[in-house]
């Protein structure tokens, strides 16, 4: 398995959530209906609701195909990637796809959750085992600030497609608020949201904030104590999430991959582009070995203008 090229899958990744996950990228970088200041994968370059097959779905599944056979470990296979995987008007058939020939594996969706309004996409998806969406605002003018949304997107839209969403769905359904200081960690947009949540009715809130460097510098981290007091304002069954398990210790985790890309940024400071270009793995591996390092603080990141870059603590020492 290790000579072939897999485009549209990556990983397996250590997850914090998902334990064990094969990626499936089902859009390319980075084709989303919001753009969020805090998204680790970048800028949206093509802001959109429209739906479309982006990536070739006969060779999405022929890659699943060849992945799978010989029966890997995972604990999940998760849609998720570059941009919104709903945008992808395949995403049914894939499902049905893994369903019918490998019903052994789970199916993860991480989503933004802005497109649940729409009928045709809760169909597709109705057999996924876990839906992981997103929800950081419950006002249009937070929503403004913090997703930048596609201007004809409305936060009462969204909810109201999440509502939807848990009434006929009968797997798990995790709701995601990032938390960003300044933005959505007010009462009344706190009161807003926990109004929101007992309408939509998930099986449990996972609270997060800023671990990395995200699109905008400026963004910062929420402290713990401050999640602690809105998960208690939000009265529903929450996990923090953003203190988890350290990556290196996930099974999955690989200490070859941490090494070479430690070599690449020692020789020049790279960005997460650079360093999946350079070792030919998809953004998203990149990002997981990057926490990694941050954490350990064997590597920082320094804002320049062609985007975030990382380089050694050693050097600088």
């Amino acid at each position: 398995m290790s000579n072939y090229k897999y485009k549209y899958l990556f990983g397996p990744v250590p997850s914090r959530r998902l334990g064990i996950s094969l990626g499936v990228d089902l859009v390319p970088h980075k084709i989303c209906s919001l753009n969020c200041v805090y998204c680790e994968c970048g800028r949206t370059t093509k802001l959109t609701i429209e739906r479309d097959e982006y990536v070739p779905i006969d060779k999405v599944m022929s890659e699943l195909q060849h992945f799978l056979e010989p029966h890997p470990k995972l604990d999940y296979i998760t849609y998720s990637g570059s941009g919104e995987p709903t945008l992808n008007s395949g995403i049914g058939t894939i499902t049905q796809f893994i369903k019918n020939n490998f019903p052994d594996y789970k199916l993860a969706l991480l989503t933004n959750g802005t497109l649940f309004y729409l009928p045709s996409i809760r169909k597709e998806i109705n057999d996924v085992d876990i839906i992981l969406p997103s929800l950081d605002a419950a006002s249009d003018a937070v929503f403004k600030k913090v997703n930048r949304p596609l201007p004809k997107l409305k936060i009462h839209v969204v909810i109201d497609g999440l509502v939807e969403l848990r009434k006929e769905f009968a797997g798990k359904l995790w709701l995601e608020i990032f938390i960003i200081p300044g933005l959505n960690d007010t009462d009344e947009e706190i009161n807003l949201l926990r109004k929101a949540i007992h309408r939509i009715r998930p099986d449990e809130i996972q609270l997060n904030t800023l671990d990395r460097p995200g699109t905008d510098d400026w963004v910062q981290s929420a402290s713990k104590e401050t999640l602690i007091k809105i998960a208690e304002k939000l009265d529903w069954k929450t996990e923090i999430i953003a203190n988890f398990q350290k990556r290196e210790q996930l099974a999955s985790y690989s200490t070859d991959i941490e090494s070479a890309l430690l070599q690449t940024i020692k020789r020049r400071p790279c960005t997460v582009d650079d360093l999946s270009a350079a070792l030919g793995l998809h953004p998203n591996e990149i990002n997981k070995y990057i926490e990694a390092l941050l954490e350990r603080e064997q590597i920082r990141s320094v804002v320049m203008e062609r985007g975030i870059f990382f380089r050694l603590v050693e050097d600088e020492l």
